[in-house]
């Protein structure tokens, strides 16, 4: 299995090594248009270097350096040289773009624009730039890293503790600058993960639907002949009743959402069914 898990590392590395540089990029544009100016603190080492710019003048570059790279040692301790490496990269290439970055601070004054607005489109640039990041397979380092030695050493899922970690930063952010621009990271927070989602995932263009009836032959037709949508029957057997029954999958574009959904509860009314988006279609015939 870590064979595999190489060979899909290794696949079009350049490609993915262009698009991480382009994720942190956007990412030090978005903490120095956006976030430092708000004094913001959505989590992780930025907004630790937000807190220690506001309280004691530290260069926020300086700091998420620090940070990134006494995280990245304890990476090379528990995790390795073959694990950390491209955290090391971005933790390296991260603070440099922050400095680099740094006069566009002064491009959006806080007191000129609604802030809403701006929470509202950092978030929306913040999901692109860690979509894009988690696509490539690599991480930007820092907590990230922490977050991955939980996950090896302790079994703590990397969203649990990367969860944790970042609320602890956010209340500290609530303590030094008020509830009120803890309740704008959390808005950035959870528009940040919308969009992410979509990075990651993209748009679903399909419908997968789960479906029980007594009338299964009718459902099928149905679906295979007016339709014209291939559809799979396998056997499960039910929790309660512990009762045989079949369960009917198929695959089918979103726009025809609405004739499925009506066209089983006109053959059975007592149908049950389970849709869910569909990302990926592949193979079959």
């Amino acid at each position: 299995m870590e064979s595999i898990a190489r060979k899909v590392m290794k696949k079009h590395k350049v490609f993915r090594l262009i698009l991480l540089f382009i994720s942190i990029i956007l990412s030090a544009v978005i903490y120095n248009i956006f976030l430092l100016p708000l004094s913001l603190v959505t989590g992780g080492s930025g907004g630790i270097a937000t807190i220690t710019y506001y309280l004691f003048d530290i260069d926020p570059a300086v700091m998420v350096l620090l940070i990134s790279i006494a995280t990245a040692l304890i990476g090379l301790m528990y995790l390795g040289y073959r694990k950390t490496i491209g955290s090391i990269v971005a933790s390296i290439i991260y603070p440099i773009m922050i400095q680099l970055t740094l006069p566009l601070s002064n491009i959006i004054k806080p007191n000129e624009v609604d802030i809403l607005l701006m929470v509202i489109f950092a978030g929306v640039l913040s999901g692109v730039a860690n979509g894009l990041m988690y696509r490539t397979g690599y991480n930007q380092g820092g907590f990230s890293t922490i977050s991955q030695i939980l996950y090896e050493h302790k079994k703590i899922s990397v969203a649990k503790s990367t969860l944790v970690l970042n609320v602890i930063v956010v209340l500290l952010g609530t303590f030094f600058f008020g509830v009120t621009n803890a309740l704008y990271a959390i808005i950035l927070l959870y528009i940040n993960s919308l969009v992410m989602d979509k990075v990651l995932l993209g748009i679903s263009n399909n419908k997968a639907f789960y479906i029980i009836t007594e009338k299964d032959s009718e459902v099928k037709e149905y679906i295979i002949k007016t339709l014209g949508h291939d559809i799979t029957t396998f056997e499960v057997k039910g929790g309660f009743m512990e009762k045989n029954r079949k369960v009917m999958l198929t695959v089918i574009p979103s726009r025809e959402y609405y004739k499925v959904t009506e066209g089983i509860k006109a053959i059975d009314k007592d149908a049950f069914f389970v849709v869910t988006d569909s990302y990926q279609v592949e193979g079959g015939k």
